[in-house]
């Protein structure tokens, strides 16, 4: 009877092992191989939300697959974004501020490698009509790219991202919710910025939301950013941890479990 009780444990724990496992994929745009990470919900409900993360500017790194599986025992399809592609990842600071200044300047083709992960995502289960969008630094200015491209997507959440937009393009109205979660003390991001990224939310007739984490500076997310806030960009555990729970609070509002 005990061994059989062992047994049936195992069993358990290698499904559970199963499900929270993050998933290699495949898929293109266009000749450029793009390889983004998938995971299924520990327990998927008859709504199967779907979460899409954006990754900072060196592109998949632990933070965000750790996210992600976070993300699955919420009970969220979630997938990993590969914006770069396959022999464009940096290697360095430097390669990583040229390819993130590169798609924060041509913005359609990110929005459009925003596009097909969204599709990933879509296919590895995901319920296309119950889907957010969150990002982290670059990749925040990714999910509020999904806003302004207007993508199929119940809301979007960027945790301390670039808030700029292209004003080459017109403001359009906004009819996914926003949430800016964002490091009070964040040196990279201008008050001028932080002013015209309200005024955009206001003029777009967006429904939107914007937190300020006291003490907190660039990538306070990231556990691999250091804590020397002097340096710009800082991990910060409580900014970190509330964060996450106003974004657990934003997507209980906008998507169905």
């Amino acid at each position: 009877m005990k061994n059989f009780q062992y047994l049936l444990l195992g069993a358990l724990l290698f499904t559970t092992g199963v499900f929270a496992q993050l998933q290699p994929v495949q898929y293109k745009d266009e000749a450029q191989i793009l390889n983004g990470l998938a995971i299924k919900p520990n327990k998927a409900t008859a709504q199967k939300p779907g979460i899409l993360v954006l990754p900072a500017w060196k592109g998949i790194d632990s933070h965000a697959k750790s996210t992600a599986e976070k993300l699955s025992k919420l009970g969220y399809y979630a997938f990993v974004a590969d914006i770069y592609g396959e022999g464009n990842y940096p290697q360095t600071t430097a390669d990583a501020g040229k390819m993130a200044g590169f798609y924060k300047k041509n913005t359609l083709l990110y929005q459009k490698r925003i596009e097909l992960a969204l599709a990933q995502l879509i296919q590895s289960g995901a319920n296309p009509e119950n889907i957010a969008v969150i990002g982290f630094c670059f990749g925040g200015t990714g999910a509020l790219e999904a806003a302004r491209k207007n993508l199929k997507v119940k809301g979007v959440v960027s945790f301390h991202g670039g808030l700029g937009r292209d004003t080459s393009l017109p403001i359009s109205p906004i009819t996914t919710k926003v949430l800016a979660c964002h490091g009070a003390d964040d040196p990279f991001v201008s008050k001028e910025e932080i002013a015209g990224f309200q005024q955009e939310m206001r003029e777009a007739k967006a429904d939107w939301e914007m937190v300020y984490y006291a003490n907190a500076v660039h990538s306070f997310t990231d556990v691999d950013a250091g804590t020397d806030n002097s340096k710009g960009a800082a991990y910060n555990e409580k900014a970190a941890t509330r964060s996450f729970e106003h974004m657990k609070l934003f997507l209980n509002e906008v998507l169905l479990k």
